[in-house]
Protein backbone atom coordinates (compact mmCIF):
# COMPACT_ATOMS: atom_id res chain seq x y z
CA UNK A 1 0.00 0.00 0.00
CA UNK A 2 2.81 2.44 0.84
CA UNK A 3 4.41 1.73 -2.54
CA UNK A 4 1.17 2.60 -4.29
CA UNK A 5 0.87 5.85 -2.35
CA UNK A 6 4.41 6.86 -3.33
CA UNK A 7 3.72 5.91 -6.96
CA UNK A 8 0.62 8.13 -7.06
CA UNK A 9 2.64 11.04 -5.68
CA UNK A 10 5.28 10.52 -8.38
CA UNK A 11 2.73 10.54 -11.18
CA UNK A 12 1.10 13.70 -9.83
CA UNK A 13 4.42 15.52 -9.57
CA UNK A 14 5.67 14.50 -12.99
CA UNK A 15 2.90 16.41 -14.77
CA UNK A 16 0.95 19.60 -14.38
CA UNK A 17 -1.70 18.70 -11.87
CA UNK A 18 -5.39 19.62 -12.21
CA UNK A 19 -7.20 18.09 -9.27
CA UNK A 20 -10.07 18.43 -6.83
CA UNK A 21 -8.64 19.51 -3.49
CA UNK A 22 -11.90 19.92 -1.56
CA UNK A 23 -12.06 17.51 1.41
CA UNK A 24 -14.98 15.19 2.11
CA UNK A 25 -17.22 15.94 5.11
CA UNK A 26 -19.51 13.31 6.65
CA UNK A 27 -21.56 15.81 8.67
CA UNK A 28 -22.32 18.09 5.71
CA UNK A 29 -25.86 18.78 6.95
CA UNK A 30 -24.47 20.45 10.10
CA UNK A 31 -21.64 22.40 8.42
CA UNK A 32 -23.18 23.84 5.23
CA UNK A 33 -20.83 26.85 5.21
CA UNK A 34 -17.95 24.45 4.46
CA UNK A 35 -19.23 24.02 0.92
CA UNK A 36 -21.90 26.72 0.39
CA UNK A 37 -21.45 30.43 1.29
CA UNK A 38 -25.23 30.93 0.97
CA UNK A 39 -25.61 29.23 4.38
CA UNK A 40 -23.66 31.93 6.22
CA UNK A 41 -25.82 33.61 8.87
CA UNK A 42 -28.79 31.34 8.26
CA UNK A 43 -31.67 31.74 10.73
CA UNK A 44 -31.39 33.99 13.79
CA UNK A 45 -28.23 32.46 15.23
CA UNK A 46 -24.69 33.71 15.51
CA UNK A 47 -22.76 30.46 15.19
CA UNK A 48 -19.23 29.26 15.88
CA UNK A 49 -18.39 25.80 14.57
CA UNK A 50 -15.36 23.55 14.31
CA UNK A 51 -14.68 20.15 12.77
CA UNK A 52 -11.71 17.79 12.79
CA UNK A 53 -11.53 14.77 10.48
CA UNK A 54 -8.97 11.96 10.55
CA UNK A 55 -9.09 9.65 7.55
CA UNK A 56 -7.66 6.14 7.03
CA UNK A 57 -6.28 5.84 10.56
CA UNK A 58 -3.10 3.76 10.64
CA UNK A 59 -1.86 4.66 7.16
CA UNK A 60 1.22 6.81 6.72
CA UNK A 61 0.50 10.41 5.64
CA UNK A 62 -3.24 9.78 5.86
CA UNK A 63 -5.57 12.74 5.16
CA UNK A 64 -6.41 15.05 8.08
CA UNK A 65 -8.76 18.03 7.92
CA UNK A 66 -9.47 20.86 10.40
CA UNK A 67 -12.28 23.30 9.67
CA UNK A 68 -13.44 26.39 11.58
CA UNK A 69 -16.20 28.87 10.80
CA UNK A 70 -17.96 31.86 12.32
CA UNK A 71 -21.14 33.33 10.84
CA UNK A 72 -23.86 35.76 11.85
CA UNK A 73 -27.08 37.16 10.41
CA UNK A 74 -27.64 40.91 10.28
CA UNK A 75 -30.33 43.31 9.09
CA UNK A 76 -29.99 46.46 6.98
CA UNK A 77 -33.29 48.32 6.94
CA UNK A 78 -35.85 45.71 5.93
CA UNK A 79 -33.37 43.38 4.20
CA UNK A 80 -31.69 40.35 5.74
CA UNK A 81 -28.07 39.39 5.20
CA UNK A 82 -25.45 37.03 6.52
CA UNK A 83 -21.67 37.18 6.86
CA UNK A 84 -18.94 34.90 8.09
CA UNK A 85 -15.40 33.61 7.83
CA UNK A 86 -14.11 30.10 7.37
CA UNK A 87 -10.69 28.51 7.73
CA UNK A 88 -9.55 25.17 6.31
CA UNK A 89 -6.36 23.24 7.04
CA UNK A 90 -6.20 20.10 4.92
CA UNK A 91 -3.32 17.63 4.74
CA UNK A 92 -3.29 14.57 2.46
CA UNK A 93 -0.18 12.63 1.65
CA UNK A 94 2.63 15.08 1.01
CA UNK A 95 0.18 17.82 -0.03
CA UNK A 96 -1.21 20.61 2.16
CA UNK A 97 -4.18 22.83 1.40
CA UNK A 98 -4.96 25.86 3.55
CA UNK A 99 -7.75 28.32 2.84
CA UNK A 100 -9.18 31.45 4.44
CA UNK A 101 -12.42 32.90 3.06
CA UNK A 102 -14.90 35.64 3.91
CA UNK A 103 -18.55 34.85 3.15
CA UNK A 104 -21.49 37.13 2.37
CA UNK A 105 -25.15 36.18 1.85
CA UNK A 106 -28.20 38.12 0.71
CA UNK A 107 -31.41 36.58 2.00
CA UNK A 108 -34.92 37.13 0.58
CA UNK A 109 -38.20 35.92 2.10
CA UNK A 110 -39.91 33.54 -0.31
CA UNK A 111 -42.96 31.50 0.66
CA UNK A 112 -42.41 29.68 3.95
CA UNK A 113 -38.66 30.10 3.83
CA UNK A 114 -35.75 32.21 2.65
CA UNK A 115 -33.90 32.18 -0.63
CA UNK A 116 -30.20 32.95 -0.07
CA UNK A 117 -27.46 33.83 -2.53
CA UNK A 118 -23.89 33.80 -1.28
CA UNK A 119 -20.32 34.45 -2.35
CA UNK A 120 -17.03 33.11 -0.98
CA UNK A 121 -13.90 35.32 -1.35
CA UNK A 122 -10.45 34.50 -0.04
CA UNK A 123 -7.13 32.79 -0.64
CA UNK A 124 -5.83 29.24 -0.91
CA UNK A 125 -2.30 28.13 -0.11
CA UNK A 126 -1.26 24.79 -1.61
CA UNK A 127 1.99 23.15 -0.60
CA UNK A 128 4.01 20.00 -1.27
CA UNK A 129 6.68 18.43 0.96
CA UNK A 130 9.12 17.39 -1.73
CA UNK A 131 11.89 16.74 0.77
CA UNK A 132 9.83 13.80 2.11
CA UNK A 133 9.68 11.96 -1.23
CA UNK A 134 11.58 8.65 -1.27
CA UNK A 135 11.83 7.03 -4.70
CA UNK A 136 14.67 4.57 -4.16
CA UNK A 137 12.34 1.58 -3.87
CA UNK A 138 10.56 2.53 -7.10
CA UNK A 139 13.52 3.71 -9.19
CA UNK A 140 13.45 2.25 -12.71
CA UNK A 141 9.75 1.38 -12.59
CA UNK A 142 7.88 2.24 -15.80
CA UNK A 143 4.38 3.68 -15.59
CA UNK A 144 2.05 4.09 -18.54
CA UNK A 145 2.64 2.51 -21.93
CA UNK A 146 3.98 3.40 -25.35
CA UNK A 147 4.90 7.02 -25.91
CA UNK A 148 3.19 7.94 -22.66
CA UNK A 149 5.43 5.70 -20.59
CA UNK A 150 7.28 7.34 -17.70
CA UNK A 151 10.38 5.92 -16.01
CA UNK A 152 10.67 6.79 -12.33
CA UNK A 153 14.04 8.20 -11.33
CA UNK A 154 15.19 9.36 -7.92
CA UNK A 155 16.91 12.30 -9.62
CA UNK A 156 13.94 13.40 -11.75
CA UNK A 157 13.98 17.21 -11.99
CA UNK A 158 10.19 17.27 -12.36
CA UNK A 159 9.82 16.19 -8.74
CA UNK A 160 10.33 19.02 -6.23
CA UNK A 161 13.26 18.32 -3.92
CA UNK A 162 12.22 20.73 -1.19
CA UNK A 163 9.06 22.05 0.40
CA UNK A 164 7.01 24.14 -2.02
CA UNK A 165 3.95 26.33 -1.50
CA UNK A 166 2.04 29.05 -3.27
CA UNK A 167 -0.97 31.30 -2.62
CA UNK A 168 -3.73 32.40 -4.99
CA UNK A 169 -7.04 34.26 -4.88
CA UNK A 170 -10.10 31.99 -4.72
CA UNK A 171 -13.84 32.43 -5.15
CA UNK A 172 -16.98 30.34 -4.69
CA UNK A 173 -20.71 30.87 -5.28
CA UNK A 174 -23.83 29.33 -3.79
CA UNK A 175 -27.61 29.43 -3.61
CA UNK A 176 -29.85 27.97 -0.91
CA UNK A 177 -33.52 27.75 -0.06
CA UNK A 178 -34.51 26.73 3.47
CA UNK A 179 -37.81 26.43 5.33
CA UNK A 180 -38.48 25.07 8.84
CA UNK A 181 -39.08 21.61 7.35
CA UNK A 182 -36.83 21.24 4.29
CA UNK A 183 -33.83 22.75 2.49
CA UNK A 184 -32.09 22.47 -0.85
CA UNK A 185 -28.93 24.15 -2.15
CA UNK A 186 -26.31 24.23 -4.87
CA UNK A 187 -22.80 25.69 -4.90
CA UNK A 188 -19.61 25.75 -6.94
CA UNK A 189 -16.11 26.11 -5.51
CA UNK A 190 -12.94 27.48 -7.14
CA UNK A 191 -14.77 29.55 -9.75
CA UNK A 192 -11.51 31.33 -10.55
CA UNK A 193 -9.60 28.02 -11.04
CA UNK A 194 -6.60 29.24 -9.01
CA UNK A 195 -3.28 28.02 -10.40
CA UNK A 196 -0.44 27.71 -7.92
CA UNK A 197 3.05 27.78 -9.46
CA UNK A 198 5.69 26.09 -7.30
CA UNK A 199 8.52 26.52 -9.83
CA UNK A 200 9.08 26.43 -13.59
CA UNK A 201 8.24 22.71 -13.80
CA UNK A 202 5.61 22.23 -11.11
CA UNK A 203 2.17 23.74 -10.75
CA UNK A 204 -1.27 22.83 -9.38
CA UNK A 205 -4.64 24.02 -10.69
CA UNK A 206 -7.66 23.72 -8.41
CA UNK A 207 -10.68 22.76 -10.48
CA UNK A 208 -14.18 23.61 -9.29
CA UNK A 209 -16.50 21.20 -7.51
CA UNK A 210 -20.28 21.32 -7.87
CA UNK A 211 -22.32 20.50 -4.77
CA UNK A 212 -26.06 19.81 -4.81
CA UNK A 213 -27.71 18.82 -1.54
CA UNK A 214 -31.03 18.77 0.25
CA UNK A 215 -32.80 17.47 3.32
CA UNK A 216 -36.18 17.11 5.01
CA UNK A 217 -37.28 17.21 8.67
CA UNK A 218 -40.23 14.86 9.24
CA UNK A 219 -41.74 15.02 12.73
CA UNK A 220 -43.82 11.90 13.43
CA UNK A 221 -47.47 12.77 14.10
CA UNK A 222 -48.07 10.11 16.75
CA UNK A 223 -44.62 10.48 18.34
CA UNK A 224 -43.88 14.20 18.47
CA UNK A 225 -40.54 13.67 20.23
CA UNK A 226 -39.13 11.95 17.14
CA UNK A 227 -37.94 13.58 13.91
CA UNK A 228 -36.60 11.72 10.87
CA UNK A 229 -34.05 13.74 8.88
CA UNK A 230 -33.14 12.23 5.49
CA UNK A 231 -30.60 14.17 3.41
CA UNK A 232 -28.35 13.70 0.40
CA UNK A 233 -25.40 15.38 -1.29
CA UNK A 234 -24.09 14.97 -4.83
CA UNK A 235 -20.54 16.16 -5.58
CA UNK A 236 -18.86 16.38 -8.98
CA UNK A 237 -15.91 18.06 -10.69
CA UNK A 238 -17.47 16.99 -14.03
CA UNK A 239 -14.88 14.24 -14.40
CA UNK A 240 -15.84 12.14 -11.40
CA UNK A 241 -18.71 12.22 -8.92
CA UNK A 242 -19.83 10.96 -5.53
CA UNK A 243 -23.11 10.68 -3.63
CA UNK A 244 -23.59 10.81 0.14
CA UNK A 245 -26.93 9.52 1.52
CA UNK A 246 -27.83 10.04 5.19
CA UNK A 247 -30.72 9.19 7.49
CA UNK A 248 -30.72 10.78 10.95
CA UNK A 249 -33.14 10.29 13.82
CA UNK A 250 -33.60 13.17 16.29
CA UNK A 251 -35.13 12.57 19.74
CA UNK A 252 -36.53 15.39 21.90
CA UNK A 253 -34.63 17.93 19.77
CA UNK A 254 -31.47 16.91 21.61
CA UNK A 255 -30.16 13.42 20.76
CA UNK A 256 -29.45 12.24 17.23
CA UNK A 257 -28.07 9.13 15.58
CA UNK A 258 -28.15 7.70 12.11
CA UNK A 259 -26.49 5.98 9.18
CA UNK A 260 -24.92 7.25 5.99
CA UNK A 261 -23.68 5.69 2.78
CA UNK A 262 -21.11 7.14 0.38
CA UNK A 263 -21.02 5.53 -3.05
CA UNK A 264 -17.29 6.22 -3.36
CA UNK A 265 -16.56 3.79 -0.56
CA UNK A 266 -17.86 4.05 3.03
CA UNK A 267 -20.67 3.38 5.47
CA UNK A 268 -21.10 6.09 8.14
CA UNK A 269 -22.36 5.97 11.71
CA UNK A 270 -23.39 9.40 13.04
CA UNK A 271 -24.03 10.42 16.65
CA UNK A 272 -24.94 13.82 18.10
CA UNK A 273 -26.11 15.53 21.28
CA UNK A 274 -26.99 19.02 22.47
CA UNK A 275 -24.83 19.20 25.59
CA UNK A 276 -26.35 22.42 26.90
CA UNK A 277 -28.64 24.94 25.25
CA UNK A 278 -27.03 25.92 21.95
CA UNK A 279 -23.91 23.74 22.34
CA UNK A 280 -23.88 20.76 19.98
CA UNK A 281 -21.44 17.88 19.67
CA UNK A 282 -21.35 15.42 16.76
CA UNK A 283 -19.26 12.38 15.87
CA UNK A 284 -19.03 10.27 12.72
CA UNK A 285 -17.28 6.96 12.22
CA UNK A 286 -16.79 5.94 8.60
CA UNK A 287 -16.09 2.32 7.65
CA UNK A 288 -14.56 1.90 4.18
CA UNK A 289 -16.22 -0.90 2.19
CA UNK A 290 -13.32 -1.34 -0.22
CA UNK A 291 -9.74 -2.62 0.10
CA UNK A 292 -8.84 0.32 2.36
CA UNK A 293 -10.85 -1.44 5.07
CA UNK A 294 -7.95 -3.89 5.40
CA UNK A 295 -5.31 -1.15 5.54
CA UNK A 296 -6.81 1.31 8.04
CA UNK A 297 -8.93 1.70 11.15
CA UNK A 298 -11.56 3.78 9.35
CA UNK A 299 -12.29 7.50 9.40
CA UNK A 300 -13.22 9.63 12.42
CA UNK A 301 -14.87 13.04 12.39
CA UNK A 302 -15.82 15.21 15.36
CA UNK A 303 -17.93 18.37 15.23
CA UNK A 304 -18.58 21.06 17.86
CA UNK A 305 -20.75 24.16 17.45
CA UNK A 306 -22.30 26.85 19.60
CA UNK A 307 -25.16 29.08 18.47
CA UNK A 308 -26.93 31.91 20.25
CA UNK A 309 -29.81 34.16 19.27
CA UNK A 310 -29.07 37.82 18.46
CA UNK A 311 -32.03 38.90 16.32
CA UNK A 312 -35.11 37.61 18.13
CA UNK A 313 -34.59 37.17 21.89
CA UNK A 314 -36.97 34.57 23.31
CA UNK A 315 -38.24 33.76 26.78
CA UNK A 316 -36.92 30.24 26.59
CA UNK A 317 -33.22 29.48 27.01
CA UNK A 318 -33.21 26.89 24.21
CA UNK A 319 -31.99 27.88 20.78
CA UNK A 320 -32.56 25.89 17.63
CA UNK A 321 -31.52 25.97 13.98
CA UNK A 322 -33.88 24.98 11.17
CA UNK A 323 -31.82 21.82 10.81
CA UNK A 324 -32.75 20.72 14.34
CA UNK A 325 -36.51 21.41 14.29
Amino acid sequence: MKRYVVLIVVILCAIRVSAQFDPQIGQYMYIPTAYNPAAAGEGDLMKVAGMHRMQYIGMQNAPMVTYFSFSSPFVIGKTRHGAGIRFLNDRFGLFTNQALHAQYTYRQKLGNGYLSIGVDLGFVNVGFKGDSVNLKDLEGLITGSGADGYVISSSDEAIPTGSKSGMKFDMGLGIRYATPTWWVDASYSHVTRPKVDWDEKSEVTLVGTMYVSGGYNWRLKNHRDWVLKPSAMVMSDFRSWDVNLTMLCLYKDRYSWGLGYRIAGSVNILLGVEIISGLQLGYTFEIPHNKLMLESAGNHEIYLAYGFNILKPKRTNRYKSVRYL
